[in-house]
């Protein structure tokens, strides 16, 4: 696989403010949130995550935001089949994980196409040095990049 095994601990905040957006975008105050909705590796059970889909170059993106989310090992798990919800609507979908040499014009992309927040916290974190293309370029091979392609 593209990624390291390293893994960075997200901030002690990042699940419980997750199950707010997701509760939110349940209840009607965020129906424009994407939620991820992919199989547990180990439970089966489907698991929700709201993430930030940014579009390049015609083509649709995740990010793993640190190195070892459970979303993404998830994801891998699945071999890639999950399911997208965006304002109440579910698709079927197939996440491909990107080689890193095609995954850097997504990382360059990134700080600018997906608001200020998720960088900033990957910033804090030290999952990259700055919010810039070519700090976001250096983790290619290390987060994930995933194509959301039709199933």
């Amino acid at each position: 696989m593209p990624t390291s095994p390293r893994t960075v601990t997200p901030p002690r905040w990042l699940k419980p403010m997750n199950k707010v957006f997701l509760f939110l975008q349940r209840f009607g105050g965020m129906k424009e949130l994407p939620v991820l909705i992919v199989p547990g590796r180990k439970s089966g059970k489907p698991r929700r995550t709201p993430l930030t889909v940014v579009a390049v170059d015609g083509g649709r993106y995740l990010l793993e935001g640190f190195p070892g989310a459970d979303w993404a090992r998830n994801v891998r798990a699945a071999d890639g089949l999950a399911q997208l919800s965006i304002r109440g609507d579910v698709t079927d979908v197939r996440l491909v994980e990107l080689p890193a040499d095609q995954a850097v014009p997504v990382l360059r992309a990134w700080p600018e196409l997906s608001g200020s927040d998720g960088p900033k916290m990957m910033k804090d974190a030290g999952v990259v040095t700055d919010v810039t293309p070519d700090a976001f370029a250096a983790v290619a091979g290390r987060c994930g990049v995933f194509r959301i392609d039709p199933r």
